[in-house]
């Protein structure tokens, strides 16, 4: 009988562990003693999001993951409309955001995207109103416009006469952060400058948005221990919220100290009006507490996240797949019809313009904004795919995964096609929310879609009109792995101006 010595046991356990990592590699994640499906997970954490449309292609659509024994975390992957459409719409109020994702969530506070029942019904009835109305739509059409022309007009400029390499997801970032803040709290730090200063605020979300997403791939009792220690990501969270307490926090104090010098108005008819004044001053047909400085700072940091995040991730895509793809680029310059010298466009001129919609709408089919979104059932239940769920599991859906499912979009699902958006009649085409969520579906539509896209069209136009971009030879383009679908690496281009002075 042959005895194994310590450097055969461990060779064999290396052996082991290497033919582990190529069956999780080409094949579906195993199931392991005590850990469940959770060493699979961090061994694809860095592609999780190309993890999740290899298994859900790979099994039809639904895979469950399976956590550890020691804590409840089973989750149910799925890229299934029906189950979409069933948790999203039919069966919606068994499946509220409820504690866990509240607890996940935390630095949002009471916000609407945290907020479930009266509170979110509420909540909602006011953003809506307020969003809606002319006054706001006249502050984002003159704030658009402002930001475009002296803003990043100015920027663009000086980088195309340079010859300078820029990171344009950094310069959405900025756009869409001054932008935002301007719609929100009246305010413009002025973040998008030649000069590309340091924004605090704006680093703090996005190592919050991390520390959150990590949130998900951990147990409980993990981050939590991390959390009481100060350590890792949640040591991160904890600097990050700081931040974002201690500048909304200015911003509210500016603003009523703003409000008494004016008499309350902000601002007279033509300038429109910001959120923060319109919740301050409680201008709206639903009767709710708004001038609590708790509820003003979670509504702001919601609004913030929302409208800063997921625009300036579509227009970084959107301008890659451009790049890459000359002949949608020269259809949306026709489209445009702009003639031969330099402009901007405004936001009636973009209102029908069917091909440059549809190629953001595509953009976002691919590359949603927010990745993935999940929900826990008050009671059990049968899923339209057979799958049982019950208070113990999650559901998760992953859009990015959605984008790309054949069964969904055909066998060209793949693939940047635009004209999959447009009818015979020359038209946008309809597609369900539950088979395209990138604005949500049922009840929580998003209430800024229209914002967005006006913001979107303002953007892209401006972009493509005016200037030649030449992506950075060798530059990597990996999704990152966050609550945000962003580049791992930014994306590093050239601009060539197009037309002259």
């Amino acid at each position: 009988m042959v005895s194994l010595g310590y450097p055969e046991m461990l060779l064999s356990l290396v052996c082991l562990f290497l033919v582990w990592c190529w069956r999780n590699i080409n094949g579906l994640p195993w199931n392991w003693p005590l850990l469940g499906m959770l060493p699979s997970l961090f061994c694809h954490v860095h592609r999780v999001h190309d993890r999740c449309v290899d298994i859900l292609g790979a099994v039809g659509g639904t895979f469950l993951l399976r956590g550890h024994w020691f804590d409840k975390m089973d989750i149910l992957i799925t890229a299934d409309p029906a189950n979409v459409h069933f948790v999203m719409s039919s069966n919606f109020t068994n499946f509220p955001k409820g504690p866990e994702f509240k607890k996940i969530f935390d630095v949002l506070g009471d916000g609407i995207f945290n907020s479930d029942s009266e509170s979110w019904s509420s909540q909602r009835k006011h953003a809506r109103f307020l969003i809606t109305h002319d006054r706001f739509r006249k502050f984002l059409i003159n704030t658009t416009k402002d930001k475009l022309q002296y803003g990043l007009v100015p920027l663009l400029e000086h980088v195309s006469r340079q010859g300078l390499v820029v990171d344009l997801q950094d310069v959405y970032q900025r756009l869409t952060f001054d932008t935002t803040c301007r719609l929100v709290t009246g305010f413009d730090p002025g973040c998008l400058s030649v000069e590309l200063p340091e924004v605090p605020f704006s680093r703090a979300m996005d190592e919050a948005e991390e520390a959150i997403f990590m949130r998900h791939c951990l147990p409980e009792t993990v981050w939590k221990i991390q959390r009481f220690l100060g350590i890792g990501h949640e040591k991160q969270l904890i600097r990050a919220r700081a931040v974002l307490d201690s500048v909304i926090n200015k911003y509210i104090s500016m603003k009523r100290e703003e409000l008494c010098k004016d008499g309350g108005d902000g601002g007279g008819e033509e300038e429109g009006l910001d959120l923060l004044t319109s919740y301050i001053n409680g201008s709206s047909e639903e009767e709710m507490e708004c001038n609590d400085d708790r509820f003003l700072r979670d509504t702001i940091l919601n609004l913030m996240i929302a409208g800063r995040d997921t625009t300036s991730s579509a227009l970084t895509w959107f301008t890659w797949l451009v790049a890459t793809h000359p002949e949608v680029e020269k259809r949306i310059r026709e489209e445009l019809d702009g003639g031969e010298k330099w402009r901007v466009f405004g936001a009636e001129e973009l209102r029908g313009l069917v091909y440059l919609h549809s190629a953001l709408l595509e953009t976002m089919r691919l590359y949603p904004p927010v990745p993935f979104q999940h929900k826990a059932p008050v009671e059990a239940v049968v899923l339209p795919s057979g799958h049982s769920v019950n208070p113990h599991m999650k559901v998760m859906f992953s859009l990015y995964a959605m984008g790309r499912m054949e069964y969904i979009w055909g066998k060209d699902a793949g693939e940047f096609k635009p004209e999959r958006w447009i009818t015979g009649r020359g038209t946008v085409r309809y597609e369900p929310s539950y088979k395209f969520l990138a604005f949500n579906a049922g009840p929580r539509t998003c209430l800024g879609k229209e914002v967005a896209l006006t913001q979107l069209k303002s953007v892209a136009a401006a972009i493509i009109h005016n200037y030649k971009v030449e992506l950075l030879e060798a530059h990597p383009i990996t999704p990152n792995v966050s609550v945000i679908l962003y580049m791992k690496q930014g994306l590093k281009v050239r601009l060539t101006r197009r037309w002259a002075t």
